[in-house]
């Protein structure tokens, strides 16, 4: 990060005409013209989360029209406390290529560990603020104030993370509408969840909506680039695109309009729980309402009924919404509905959200993407395995199914599903005019 800042944020910069470092190397990583970014940025529709203190940081665009960002949600519980633990699913989901990891603890001191990821973690990192104010002044949820909430916004700035969620959208009036609406799964935002049950012990407005132009402040001091909560996402397929949903979009539209006022960067949150034939409809919705700021959405999850397998259900709505304009997609692990995900759980979550995340740029036609398919195809034709481990996003499992199940004949080009039925050797002999030995 530049010492000497004549801009404040990477949005200031982007309308000023400043090339950042950040704006350079992600227009690098892009493939992009650096003055095609910094439009971007500049109009809001690429976010580069850099805040001035993660001085580690290997920054990253988000945006629709940039290869699609893979989030990681970690941390501690009571009942899971070891932070080295963590640590050790952190870098692996950084080796994995996550580009961002959202710090979700919600027991114990903190800060060391959130100042531990902004110190030595290159990727993206992003908290939940409303999370950590119980556990930073250690006291109930209804003793807290606005003053405390603001404060603890504040703290995670200064620790030097790159976004916060803040659930802004939701007001008072959310409270009567939730009881009038009926919903079957109510709040399932657990942010959201605690922002509600604030205002209703406390009969006060939401802080992160009453004191939004003072976080706004904040925010552009340290360049922390706001992710706009929805707390109203569906948590059930029976939810999805109801009034709750929908009304929280459109305020967190006025939101954005006023963060960018204030040259902060912005994403938007969305769904949740949508069935497949609507998970389109919900991105047009957001790019219109929110005027395209990228969309950063969990999943969505496209059925209710696969618990254990959630990741799937996860990278199937994740593809179709990154096809359609979603720039961020949160991964959901094996464990989601269940328990805290283990280091395997964080790696088959990863593994699938990529997975969507590549299929869609690929949807896209994303400068590039489809070019290691291309060389993966090249190495299938040449039954080349060492190759294809090399070009496959999870090497190491690859090359453990092929050795736990070799063909009879171990020097055998093919494998153990065809042997010399493969039709790849087959065309390749025939092609060359050899001999097609089968038997």
């Amino acid at each position: 990060m530049s010492e000497n800042r004549n801009y404040t944020t990477q949005m200031d910069a982007a309308r000023k005409g400043i090339i950042t470092p950040e704006i350079k190397t992600v227009a690098e990583k892009e493939h992009m013209d650096v003055n095609t970014l910094m439009r971007y940025v500049a109009e809001g529709k690429v976010a580069i989360c850099a805040n001035k203190n993660h001085k580690s940081l290997d920054p990253e665009g988000v945006g629709s029209m940039l290869r699609t960002k893979i989030n990681v949600n970690l941390g501690v519980s009571r009942d899971f406390k070891d932070y080295d633990m963590e640590m050790e699913k952190v870098m692996s989901a950084v080796n994995l290529g996550a580009e961002a990891i959202m710090d979700l603890s919600s027991h114990g001191n903190t800060q060391p560990f959130r100042k531990k990821l902004t110190s030595e973690c290159p990727a993206m990192i992003g908290t939940v603020p409303v999370y950590d104010s119980v556990i930073h002044y250690q006291r109930d949820l209804a003793t807290l104030t606005a003053r405390d909430f603001i404060d603890v916004v504040r703290l995670h700035a200064e620790d030097g993370v790159d976004f916060v969620t803040l659930h802004c959208g939701i007001t008072r009036k959310t409270i009567e509408q939730i009881k009038k609406h009926k919903r079957k799964m109510n709040i399932v935002s657990r942010g959201g969840s605690l922002v509600f049950a604030w205002m209703t012990m406390t009969g006060e407005e939401n802080p992160f909506y009453e004191y939004y132009d003072e976080i706004l402040d904040i925010c552009e001091e340290y360049d922390v680039t706001i992710s706009l909560g929805d707390a109203c996402r569906p948590g059930c397929l029976a939810d999805a695109g109801d009034v709750c949903q929908i009304e929280e979009l459109v305020r967190l539209g006025e939101l954005t309009k006023r963060a960018w006022a204030h040259n902060v960067q912005v994403m938007v949150e969305g769904p949740g729980h949508v069935p497949l034939n609507q998970v389109a409809a919900n991105m047009e919705i957001q790019k219109s309402i929110c005027m395209g700021a990228p969309f950063y959405v969990l999943g969505p999850i496209v059925t209710d009924i696969a618990p254990g397998y959630d990741h799937i259900t996860s990278a199937i709505g994740g593809a179709v919404a990154a096809m359609s304009g979603a720039a961020f997609l949160c991964y959901v692990t094996p464990a989601e509905h269940l328990a805290l995900p283990n280091v395997d759980d964080v790696k088959q979550g990863i593994i699938a959200s990529k997975i969507a995340a590549h299929a869609a740029d690929i949807a896209k036609g994303i400068p590039g993407a489809m070019d290691i398919d291309n060389r993966m195809a090249d190495a299938r034709r040449n039954l080349d395995w060492d190759k294809q481990f090399e070009f496959a996003l999870d090497p190491e499992t690859a090359k453990a199914i092929r050795d736990s199940r070799k063909p009879e004949d171990d020097h055998s080009e093919a494998c153990s599903m065809c042997g010399k039925f493969c039709a790849v050797r087959s065309m390749n002999k025939a092609l060359e005019g050899e001999y097609i030995d089968i038997l």
